[in-house]
């Protein structure tokens, strides 16, 4: 019998990212819970187990070197990346008047730390038949949304790192050009979590077929491009 394709989803231990996790287990995967706080991911773990999905606790902080360099030794395959773990830093971020290291921390999390967990776990996703990596954005993102009308509130940190997140993403395209690995940028909706106060108006499992349809895509599926449930969002 072969071995499972794995899955890594960091930021997974709620919200969105567990149900991306809840997703990919009932595909078939065995899924990596990427989280920094330890208590939450092992109760989240103990519940996907329970859920009779294939689940084990990856300890990650994307915003250390250190432990994005252990959580890769400590994986032996990798066949999916979902980048999901990301924060909106304190709130109002008016540029006239936002805290630098608002935007500093920000992009540290939602950019740096998506290249940090990225770049580790090449070596692994290389060695996979169908590499797939999903790096979760946002329409605030969009330059076009945003120039076009009122998407999202005024935000000097959050929207401009998903943007630098979307430009990154593309700049990965170009480099696995020629390549098996597709790497793509998934906005999942306005979502009731914990990073809105639970105001969004879609749950997390909306939130997530995005990245598990990214994730799942065939050997031809495209690369490079920004999606959202209803297709490709403009860059």
């Amino acid at each position: 019998m072969s071995e499972p394709n794995v899955a890594l989803v960091t930021g997974a231990n709620k919200g969105i990212g567990y149900e991306i996790a809840v997703g990919l287990g009932r595909q078939g995967f065995r899924v990596g819970v990427g989280a920094r706080d330890d208590a939450r991911r092992d109760e989240a773990v103990k519940t996907l187990l329970e859920k009779g999905i294939d689940a084990f606790g990856v300890p990650l902080d994307v915003t250390s070197d250190a432990s994005v360099t252990a959580a890769a030794a400590d994986l032996t395959r990798l066949d999916v990346l979902v980048n999901n773990a990301g924060i909106t830093g304190s709130m109002p971020q008016h540029p006239t008047a936002v805290d630098l290291d608002t935007i500093r921390t920000a992009v540290e999390t939602n950019v740096l730390g998506v290249i940090r967990v990225t770049n580790a776990m090449l070596p692994l996703l290389r060695r996979s038949p169908s590499p797939r990596i999903v790096n979760m954005s946002s329409t605030v993102g969009s330059l076009t949304r945003q120039s076009e009308g009122d998407q999202g509130p005024i935000s000097a940190a959050y929207a401009p790192s998903k943007t630098f997140l979307n430009a990154v993403t593309v700049q990965y395209a170009k480099e696995f050009r020629g390549t098996n690995i597709l790497i793509n940028a998934a906005c999942p909706g306005y979502c009731a979590t914990d990073l809105n106060g639970f105001r969004g108006h879609r749950t997390p499992e909306q939130g997530a077929a995005v990245a598990i349809h990214l994730a799942t895509l065939p050997d031809d599926g495209p690369t490079g491009s920004f999606f959202d449930d209803e297709g490709v969002i403009p860059w």
